[in-house]
């Protein structure tokens, strides 16, 4: 059976115009139903960090498989990635095509749904955060032509280090670096936030950005609080998976999506404050896991 390193996924992965490309198509294959996908089944194995199962399938593409995707606080202190999993990748018949590392699939894939979901909004872009996930959007942005990028970390170590990463990886990004939040936030119409999950004390209050903004949150409620999200629309890239995670994930008084990215990406944005929950399906990991183990010969 095919095993594949993050490595050899990486090596692997279609290009990022591509991989927004995918994802859109999984977006809205996710809000008209086509799709067989069921809300992460998930256990706690250390405070903050947990471990989801992520089972999903296609049909209609002869897609099916599942990803075990674990998110290990801890691991910073040791110098470890934070996420790492395994994705298993099923034949239509059911027998197993491939097996393959799921940290670089993650991540690439959350930063595609992100790329997919900035049709909707087409003004400045802010960063919060500094990690493995301002590294693959900051690929995505820098594709898609959608800089110039500003990104907001606490610690200015951190943003020369991805300063340094990006010169060598997206040379051809703008890239605006700052410690100053307030600053950050000026003028921009778009935040993605990539803060550690279950952070608090990082939540952004209503004062702090525009009426219009769009806010996609890769970390749940840690920057896209209740309150906030509270006064506007919020829609969700998978709303049945949202709302089986929304009280565990983001507390009992966060909102209930409205509806899916999928429906704005076809109706357009509606006005005012856009909360876009884009938690993650085990699709779009199958959907761009199936290129991977084509171009392996799978």
């Amino acid at each position: 059976m095919l095993h594949l390193s993050d490595d050899q996924v990486r090596d692997l992965l279609p290009d990022p115009v591509r991989a927004v490309e995918l994802m859109r198509e999984t977006l809205l294959a996710l809000a008209d139903g086509a799709a067989s996908v069921t809300p992460k089944s998930q256990v706690v194995h250390e405070e903050g960090g947990f471990a989801n199962a992520m089972p999903a399938a296609w049909p209609e593409r002869g897609l099916l498989g599942m990803k075990w995707v674990t998110l290990t606080p801890s691991n910073r202190d040791h110098g470890l990635p934070m996420i790492g999993g395994l994705m298993v990748l099923s034949g239509a018949d059911g027998t197993t095509r491939a097996t393959m590392d799921a940290a670089e699939l993650t991540a690439q894939r959350t930063a595609a749904v992100t790329g997919a979901s900035l049709a909707l909004d087409d003004r400045p872009v802010t960063f919060f955060g500094t990690g493995v996930q301002a590294r693959s959007h900051a690929r995505v942005i820098e594709a898609l032509g959608r800089g110039p990028l500003t990104v907001w970390g606490r610690r200015r170590d951190a943003l020369d280090e991805l300063a340094a990463w990006c010169a060598r990886h997206t040379p051809d990004l703008e890239l605006h670096l700052t410690t100053d939040r307030a600053g950050a936030l000026a003028g921009t119409g778009v935040v993605i936030s990539g803060l550690p999950i279950g952070l608090t004390g990082s939540e952004l209050p209503r004062r702090e950005i525009r009426s219009d903004v769009t806010l996609l949150p890769l970390d749940y409620a840690s920057v896209a609080g209740a309150e906030l999200s509270r006064t506007r629309t919020v829609v969700a890239d998978d709303p049945v998976q949202f709302e089986a995670l929304r009280v565990l994930k983001h507390g009992a008084d966060y909102p209930l999506a409205s509806g899916s990215t999928g429906d704005l990406l076809r109706t357009g944005r509606p006005e005012g404050l856009l909360v876009v929950q884009n938690i993650g399906s085990g699709l779009g990991d199958v959907v761009l896991a199936d290129v991977v183990a084509r171009a392996a010969g799978a």
